[in-house]
């Protein structure tokens, strides 16, 4: 019978982390709203966020796809580059730096992997070379016309949005190699042209990581993974399955865990704090 959410929990995600030897981090979105990020549940809860896009009949899913890079880069760019300001202008709440004191305490350290484009692990003060962004990241961008170039800084300057038409003004992002338009490096919805390259070098320091925490105790904690896309969720899973960690899934919806794991029906900042206290309380960690 899974573990629910009880005092009980608290105390068994408590004592996981305090005996780990190493972390391991997975972060949905659900990680970003207590940083007060838009929740993109649900296509009303899209729309809640981008009026705009209700206006021209688009879903979270339908203008997250790489061709209106080609068919119509204002409003693409008007998507992504309101995303990008959002993020830019959004401060990591205090959950990022629980989980980064955490695994600065480990023998062997951590890692993060995280289905989030934000950068918010980065700002937090992670280190970059600890993070695997799966799909891909907002702070980096790529040739529309793949011309070799390979992923790069967006660099500093925010882009001009309308949001009330979300189009976004001229000059938009170009690629330094060639002049032509650049878009995000984010595996987008029916994506065959995004570049992996720097997620794929993020994966394999990710599995040489993970050969190198030996035999110690590994604790997996999970903040705000659904289930539209379980890319999280799952690895996450086959980790605690696999090296014989403690699981410990932070969820308000969506908690359940397999047998003997711990699910907390509570976002990502309670769910630490809680935890984090009850670590405090009882003079361990």
């Amino acid at each position: 019978m899974a573990v629910r959410f009880d005092d009980t929990a608290i105390s068994r995600a408590a004592e996981a982390v305090a005996n780990a030897g190493a972390l391991l981090v997975g972060a949905g979105a659900g990680m970003g709203v207590d940083s007060g990020l838009p929740d993109f549940r649900g296509r009303e809860g899209f729309w809640r966020a981008y009026p705009a896009a209700e206006r021209l009949g688009l879903s979270f899913f339908e203008l997250a796809n790489p061709r209106w890079f080609r068919q119509d880069p204002a409003l693409a760019w008007g998507f992504y580059g309101h995303r990008s300001n959002l993020y830019r202008a959004t401060s990591p709440h205090p959950g990022f730096a629980i989980l980064r004191r955490w695994m600065e305490g480990m023998p062997a350290g951590g890692f993060v992997y995280t289905s989030n484009v934000d950068g918010h692990f980065q700002k937090a003060g992670f280190p970059d070379d600890r993070v695997l962004e799966c799909h891909g990241a907002i702070g980096r961008l790529q040739c529309v016309s793949g011309c070799g170039i390979g992923p790069f800084d967006a660099g500093p300057s925010p882009l001009v949005i309308d949001a009330d038409a979300l189009r976004a003004a001229d000059p938009l992002p170009s690629c330094p190699g060639c002049g032509g338009l650049a878009r995000p490096n984010i595996l987008m919805f029916g994506d065959g042209d995004w570049d992996p390259s720097a997620t794929d070098a993020q994966q394999r320091r990710f599995e040489a990581w993970l050969l190198s925490i030996g035999e110690g105790p590994l604790v997996v904690v999970e903040c705000g993974a659904g289930k539209v896309v379980p890319t999280v969720r799952l690895l996450c899973e086959r980790a605690a399955r696999h090296l014989g960690g403690t699981l410990i899934r932070i969820n308000l919806r969506d908690d359940d865990v397999p047998d003997g794991q711990v699910g907390l029906p509570l976002g990502a900042l309670e769910g630490l704090d809680a935890i984090d206290r009850r670590i405090g309380s009882t003079g361990r960690g």
